[in-house]
């Protein structure tokens, strides 16, 4: 019993380290957005209607539609938004149309969260060194190359992995949030009069009272909300309890308090709403604050970074992105990766996007629009996967998510209003990601058509040569093929080139599927060909790490004695021509050539010892 507490502590401590870094650092600017405008007056009613906003805005949304409802919607104890759309995929398997679109709509989803990647570490280290300013005006030139220096830090440390710095994590994270809560208790207590605002009549009166300008006010109030998916992304890591130990027990507590104390102070003080936050904290404490801030942002920027390598890789083995060099920075830990690839192109999109803005209230309008469109996708992808997949009536589906759907698209729709003051930016952002996913998902559907095409039967071939069979050499001959049952380019290539056959040959196919792992039991299928031939099927999940040869020695137990010093891998390295009329525009067909050019090694991917792989080479017209 003692170490299941214990177990359950630890993962809730490393809980509050790593999901909810982000939804904590909203309290720097989130609330001194709504008035940074100028739309809405400073007075008592004003303050105590977005108080109201922001409450029931965190109830709603995070407590009741992601803590109670898409945290139920796990792809084998696995969330994200990566496994609900393997999950609704698979639930409407059986009706093509509706998947493709789901697909489609799913892998946007995904490339906003890579565009959320770029804006959620350039607005939570800009406001929380902006922090300097209120300590000396002077700070103000500053702020950027500050900013700037943290973030070219922290994404160069990342090769070295999280596995030491995460320790840290958990501890400094609940500091965070037990100062926030503190700073915002003293305020609250001095004017109690704040805690009326937990009544949702003044949000109410609000909207009622403001009417469009409320709407406008709600893109900013949805900044508290950012976030919200590392609840639902993290779940696998952590498990549902600790992340909903974590959020009722410390986090909602802490940011409630911190966001009533800031209207608590600017009821009292209304020049205050410049930046209420920092105003907070009692002048002796400002610097101490300014540092808990910055470690506090960076803390919540790695978070979302590891998440971005978890998301790609997943990404790569559901076949919308080409193979990248993924190291493994913890041998105990295979869940903490570095890839190279995406790390150095995350950091060039913030360093633009510091450059670009330059300060958290001009990035605030870049912020909401895209990850209020992952919230509506994410929504849509739960009711298919409620009714098809789990068989709810119609009614209990869509009264479950239906109420949700329409709160996501106010609050999409209220961001929209901002894209020509930023929101433009995610959203390009985006759609360059979506057209690399796609264009390579597609690309590959293209190239399988192309060699399924002139493709012979592998039986039919086997049966042929083994009529007047060359000679045998000692050995196992590993002849990797994407199309399972035609013969790989590679093997009439040894024959026309070297003119022997192996004592023992397999014909392996790599399959990955929309399921987070596959058991040990299931990881092979095999069929016997004859003449010491075999035809291998190496199934994956999305979260599991390929590593062929241990896969391949499960084949001792089926009648096929695998010696790895004389066991040799034979790959088809295709090159993709692209041509005119084909089945994508000819820049896709140009830009999934190259792609398809600079991929990682299959070799690398599939964990092949490298004094064992012969590669030969095909040309292949799409």
């Amino acid at each position: 019993m003692s170490s299941t507490k214990s177990s359950l502590a630890t993962l809730t401590l490393g809980a509050i380290g790593v999901v909810y870094g982000d939804i904590g650092t909203s309290v720097l600017y989130a609330f001194k957005e709504v008035f940074a405008s100028g739309h809405v007056p400073v007075t008592p009613e004003n303050i105590l209607g977005v108080l109201s906003l922001f409450f029931w805005a965190l109830t709603l949304i995070v407590s009741l539609k992601y803590v109670s409802l898409i945290m139920r919607a796990d792809n084998h104890g696995e969330g994200g938004l990566m496994a609900l759309l393997a999950l609704a995929s698979s639930s409407v398997k059986d009706r093509p149309r509706t998947r493709s679109a789901l697909l489609m709509i799913g892998v946007f989803g995904v490339a906003l969260f890579f565009g959320d990647g770029i804006i959620t570490p350039a607005i939570s280290v800009l406001s929380a060194v902006e922090g300097l300013e209120i300590m000396t005006p002077y700070a103000k030139p500053y702020v950027v190359p500050i900013s700037l220096f943290v973030l070219v830090l922290l994404f160069m440390v990342q090769r070295r992995g999280t596995q030491h710095i995460g320790k840290f994590f958990g501890p400094v994270t609940v500091v965070w949030f037990l100062a926030i809560g503190a700073l915002g208790l003293v305020h609250v207590m001095d004017n109690p009069s704040v805690l009326m605002a937990l009544s949702p009549y003044y949000a109410f009166t609000f909207a009622l009272h403001h009417g469009y300008i409320a709407f406008i006010v709600l893109g900013a109030v949805f900044l508290c909300l950012t976030g919200a998916e590392a609840l639902y992304a993290d779940m696998g890591h952590f498990g549902k309890k600790p992340i909903q130990l974590a959020w009722f027990g410390l986090v909602m507590p802490s940011l409630v308090l911190n966001y009533f104390g800031q209207g608590a102070l600017v009821l009292k003080n209304p020049k205050a709403v410049e930046n209420p936050f920092y105003l907070l904290a009692p002048e002796w404490a400002m610097l101490t604050m300014v540092v808990l801030a910055t470690m506090a942002t960076v803390i919540a920027s790695q978070a979302l970074i590891s998440g971005a390598f978890s998301a790609t890789k997943q990404t790569i083995q559901l076949g919308y992105l080409p193979r990248l060099r993924i190291l493994h920075t913890s041998e105990s830990d295979t869940g903490q990766i570095y890839i190279p690839a995406v790390n150095w192109t995350l950091l060039a999109g913030v360093i633009l996007a510091v450059t670009l803005f330059g300060s958290s209230t001009a990035l605030a309008a870049a912020y909401g629009i895209s990850v209020s469109l992952v919230m509506i996708i994410t929504t849509a992808l739960t009711f298919f996967v409620l009714r098809y997949g789990w068989s709810y009536p119609l009614p209990v589906a869509l009264l479950a998510t239906g109420f949700f759907f329409v709160i996501d698209l106010v609050f999409f729709a209220s961001n929209s209003l901002k894209i020509f003051q930023g929101g433009w930016f995610p959203l390009l952002m985006a759609m360059g990601f979506y057209v690399i996913l796609s264009t390579w998902h597609e690309g590959r559907r293209l190239l399988g058509q192309a060699l399924r095409q002139d493709a012979l039967s592998l039986q039919d071939f086997l049966d042929a040569v083994f009529v007047a069979p060359p000679l045998r050499v000692p050995g196992t001959a590993v002849f990797m093929t994407s199309e399972q049952g035609t013969v790989p380019n590679a093997l009439l290539h040894n024959l026309k080139h070297n003119k022997v056959l192996h004592a023992q040959n397999l014909f392996v196919t790599v399959r990955s599927h929309e399921v987070p792992r596959i058991d040990l039991a299931q990881r092979l299928d095999v069929l016997p060909l004859g003449h010491e031939c075999w035809q291998v099927t190496v199934n994956y999940g999305f979260k599991d790490d390929p590593d062929l040869p241990t896969a391949l020695a499960k084949l001792d137990g089926l009648g096929c004695k695998m010696d790895p010093m004389m066991t040799s891998y034979f790959l088809s390295r295709d090159i993709v021509i692209s041509t005119i009329g084909g089945g994508m525009a000819t820049w896709r067909e140009k830009l999934f050539a190259q792609m398809h050019h600079n991929a990682s090694a299959a070799a690398e991917f599939l964990n092949l010892p490298t004094n064992a792989v012969v590669e030969l080479g095909s040309k292949i017209e799409i």
